[in-house]
């Protein structure tokens, strides 16, 4: 099964099986921000029909339609190329990870380990070596020019470690991981069949993660010596067996007996801490070669790279797991990070809350109304920063799909402007905002747009607050050559310092000190990121700052936009002198 995992982008996380998408296509899968794509991507640096993958000789074809932006394979931007496990495609902002798994849950249940005792097994092993990298390094072992010419040649240049290396390096996919593995060693080694097996770090029992058979029409359970996997583990030795029976250090084990495997190499899945696992390939030689005595296949120069292959994978493992637990980690100390800070502002607001309380008592108590109704002000106010704090902490908590309906933008914008009309007032702040009755409607979720644009209008009155001519301006267009929306919230506050500009997105940092959360922008990006968009800011002591939140417009099929219904005539004036002013 082919598949392709989103790992970056609005669509993070999400799976697309090529297979059933191709067969529902007629072969095709096409990659774009259209509705008609099978993939769709809401990324507005994606053309409307980007790529196509076509399905070729078992694997698929990435083809770029000619987009705007390109299409990059692995960092590197091309037309067409044929994609391998592991492979990174880029669209945009947008990275997929491309996997290929050809194991079937069956072949894992079909790998068995014979019993100590068993008469089912008779290899012996005919050579053992220690876990060390450095045995190939050691004088090689003489080779005619038929026996395993491909061997020579990646022992002198060094092909054979450089590739695997490579190879397990491009994943972090624990199943992935395994099966590049097993894909490499069968190019490297003629098995005929061969699995992984993991240690399990609770039981230190021995689980099959993995098996390939070179012949996959022809598969047959694997009867496994508990004798020789013993053997490896505790001495950590790769071992090369052959017929068993004769082979006397595994006299006082009887389970090593006749499988019908001729030859196997098993060897220890060394990391930098211990063990992980192993690795083990065997061969069903006809007994017609084994009479003929042309039936070996396995020498100690194989068992030299399985063993430093096996170091490999378990390093790879090794750093995929503590790759995971590492991201456990960060999640946990986030989650304290955001206590401990969440905390200073709640108990900020509560104070608050209850000093205003106090005073609409007192009042209450004296009946002087003047005092109660300045107390129920300060109440009010922090009643609405704690419903803010509330909505930003869900907004960022996790991911949320949009749920675009037709939605009048500019209805919405006047509806903020009258939320926050009595705080503009306070801060004598005028807001400058000219509706536009001929913009059209657009599929959007207003939901979060209007959470976004109500954070960046509520920072930009913050900015100006008692400030000498204070203002802010609020504006819509929309861009036909970007094929976005814009809104625009401008201010001529003090402007925000240059070496702060890159870090005000980051979670928890504010230009306001104690008044602010630094959870507002972080909101707001995220939301428009969710959409396929992004938050853009440009700031300057002398001209204030002018925050500029885009998306894609999607007219839905459903535009009305009063009397022309077009999108030229959908743009707004660009003359703000028509104020709201509160």
């Amino acid at each position: 099964m082919h598949s392709l995992f989103c790992i970056q982008g609005s669509h993070r996380g999400t799976h697309f099986d090529l297979e059933a998408l191709a067969g529902e296509s007629g072969s095709v899968v096409t990659i774009g921000r259209e509705k008609g794509n099978l993939i769709q991507v809401d990324d507005h640096e994606v053309s409307r029909r980007h790529a196509e993958l076509r399905p070729e000789q078992g694997c698929f074809r990435l083809v770029d339609l000619n987009s705007s932006n390109g299409t990059f394979l692995n960092n590197r931007r091309i037309d067409e190329a044929t994609l391998t496990p592991g492979d990174r495609l880029q669209v945009g902002r947008t990275l997929f990870l491309f996997s290929g798994h050809d194991l079937a849950e069956r072949q894992l249940q079909d790998v068995q380990i014979v019993a100590a005792g068993s008469r089912e097994d008779g290899s012996r092993i005919i050579s053992a070596i220690p876990d060390d990298a450095g045995g190939l390094d050691g004088p090689p072992l003489p080779l005619d020019d038929t026996q395993n010419h491909w061997l020579a040649r990646a022992r002198s240049n060094l092909q054979v470690m450089y590739r695997t290396a490579l190879a397990v390096s491009h994943t972090l996919d624990i199943d992935e991981l395994l099966d590049r593995v097993l894909q490499l060693v069968f190019e490297w080694v003629e098995a005929d069949r061969g699995c992984i097996m993991l240690l399990e770090p609770e039981t230190g029992r021995l689980t099959t993660k993995a098996r390939r058979d070179r012949d996959a029409g022809s598969q047959s359970s694997m009867a496994i010596s508990r004798t020789i996997l013993d053997y490896v583990l505790e001495r950590r030795e790769g071992v090369l067996t052959s017929d068993a029976q004769g082979d006397d250090r595994f006299r006082s084990g009887q389970s090593v007996l006749r499988t019908g495997v001729h030859e196997a190499i098993c060897v220890p899945m060394q990391g930098r801490y211990g063990q992980v696992g192993l690795l083990y390939v065997d061969t069903l030689i006809p007994l017609g070669e084994v009479m003929e005595g042309s039936g070996q296949r396995f020498t100690e120069e194989h068992l030299k790279l399985m063993v430093a292959i096996g170091h490999q994978a378990a390093l790879a493992v090794e750093d995929t797991t503590y790759y995971s637990a590492m991201v456990q980690a960060e999640r946990l100390a986030a989650v304290g990070q955001t206590i401990a800070t969440l905390s200073h502002h709640i108990k900020n607001i509560l104070q608050g809350i209850r000093g205003g309380s106090y005073l609409v008592e007192m009042g209450l108590d004296n009946e002087d109304l003047g005092v109660a109704d300045k107390g129920w002000g300060i109440v009010r106010r922090n009643q609405n920063k704690i419903s803010s704090l509330v909505m930003d902490m869900l907004s960022f908590s996790k991911d949320r799909e949009p749920d675009p309906v037709p939605s009048d933008l500019t209805a919405i914008i006047s509806d903020i402007v009258e939320t926050v009309a009595q705080r503009a007032e306070e801060a004598e702040v005028p807001i400058r905002w000219q509706p536009n009755d001929s913009f059209p409607k657009l599929l959007f979720d207003p939901e979060g747009i209007s959470r976004a644009v109500l954070n960046v209008v509520t920072n930009a009155i913050d900015a100006v607050e008692k400030q000498p001519d204070g203002r802010v301006e609020i504006a819509v267009e929309l861009n036909e050559q970007q094929e976005t929306v814009q809104i625009t919230v401008r201010d001529n506050g003090p402007g925000i310092p240059t070496d702060r500009l890159p870090e005000i997105f980051n979670l928890f940092v504010s230009t306001k000190g104690a008044r602010g959360t630094g959870l507002g922008l972080t909101v707001s990006r995220k939301i428009l990121r969710e959409h396929g968009g992004d938050i853009a800011v440009e700031s300057s002591p002398q001209s204030g700052s002018c925050f500029t939140l885009s998306f894609p417009f999607d007219l839905g099929g459903r535009a009305d936009a009063g009397s022309s219904g077009t999108v030229t005539d959908a743009k707004l004036p660009a003359d703000f002198d028509a104020s709201i002013t509160p």
